[in-house]
């Protein structure tokens, strides 16, 4: 009965989160056209709210936030663990507005890659490494002082729970060269919005923000040793996210990522 209850929430939570997206992509361009990027960053991040409330009405998924919103500190990178489409979701609400770096694949999405388009992202052409790099540093620089804050996932890709990425200097390079701070997040998303996984868990999403850093004569492979200390340690603190209190950790054993059910 259990399984069969999260089946039909899911499904239900999926009608409204894809149906409202294609309709949200759908008027982007429109909204694109008539709006200035702040007006138009608001209204179309109106979504992201909904989203957000959707799930916690169809999946019982509520979010605790920890730490400073920053709001004084603006602009700064935002550097965060990637696990799930929850945080590219919230983080894009909380941290607003904010310019994520993307792989230019997905602002070729019908109606998701529409919205995401008209907010600025900075998008990477991974057919050319050294270049888009190169490009990246540029456009994220210039979003800063234009007074975007800028996202980025130093792992590069999602990772399961319990394990850990590479994590890139880049993030830590634009802080640099902008002047600006960086804002360490870590969370548990994926305990309860599971990626490539269609059930969505009941439970709570920790969130927790961490102190700005200041990247005043430091170097990118320090800061970036830091964040990645703060985040990985931080994340190993967090309290279970699903209601049931299974934790879906990687096996740290294992060579192929696995899911396993570790209890806490």
């Amino acid at each position: 009965m259990y399984i069969f209850l999260l089946y039909l929430r899911t499904t239900l939570f999926n009608i409204g989160y894809y149906g409202s997206g294609i309709i949200v992509g759908t008027i982007s361009p429109l909204i694109w056209l008539l709006l200035p990027f702040r007006p138009r960053y608001w209204l179309l991040s109106r979504w992201n709210l909904f989203v957000m409330a959707w799930l916690r009405i169809c999946c019982g998924v509520r979010i605790k936030v920890i730490g400073p919103r920053c709001r004084d500190l603006e602009p700064y990178v935002v550097m965060a663990k990637h696990q799930s489409t929850w945080e590219t979701l919230y983080l894009h609400h909380h941290f607003a507005p904010i310019s994520p770096i993307v792989k230019k694949e997905l602002l070729a999405i019908p109606f998701f890659g529409w919205g995401l388009a008209s907010l600025r992202p900075i998008a990477i052409d991974r057919s050319n490494p050294m270049q888009a790099l190169r490009d990246v540093k540029t456009s994220s620089v210039r979003r800063l002082k234009q007074g975007c804050n800028v996202l980025i996932f130093p792992e590069g890709t999602r990772t399961a729970p319990g394990t850990v990425g590479t994590y890139a200097r880049s993030g830590a390079d634009i802080a640099c060269q902008a002047g600006v701070p960086i804002i360490p997040v870590a969370h548990n998303g994926a305990e309860c919005w599971p990626h490539k996984q269609y059930l969505k868990y009941p439970g709570t999403i920790t969130l927790i923000i961490g102190e700005p850093i200041s990247t005043e004569g430091r170097n990118r492979k320090e800061l970036t040793k830091e964040v990645q200390e703060w985040i990985e340690s931080t994340i190993k603190t967090l309290p279970p996210g699903r209601a049931d209190g299974v934790r879906p950790w990687a096996s740290e054993n294992a060579e192929a990522v696995g899911l396993d059910k570790r209890e806490p």
